[in-house]
């Protein structure tokens, strides 16, 4: 039972062409790459720094901040009975 050889392979590569064909297989081999090369890209833009003129602080919301806001609707998801 050890390593598989090349006939199991393509026997399987054949059983995966006929279950989702060419297209899919072809859709699937696209997005997967453009989701690589988006990480890539991301780790790249995520290890550069900032200068710290352009740094903006982000705005975290607290409890007395919902509370001084009229507009703020505090929603609760609960089940259908």
């Amino acid at each position: 039972m050890g390593s598989f050889s090349i006939w199991h392979w393509l026997i399987v590569l054949l059983v995966v062409v006929l279950i989702f064909g060419t297209k899919k297989l072809k859709n699937i081999g696209a997005d997967l790459g453009g989701a690589v090369k988006g990480f890539k890209d991301g780790v790249k833009s995520g290890g550069e720094a900032t200068p710290a003129g352009d740094a903006t602080p982000t705005q975290q919301v607290t409890a007395t901040n919902q509370a001084a806001d009229p507009n703020t609707v505090d929603v609760e998801a609960k089940t259908k009975s």
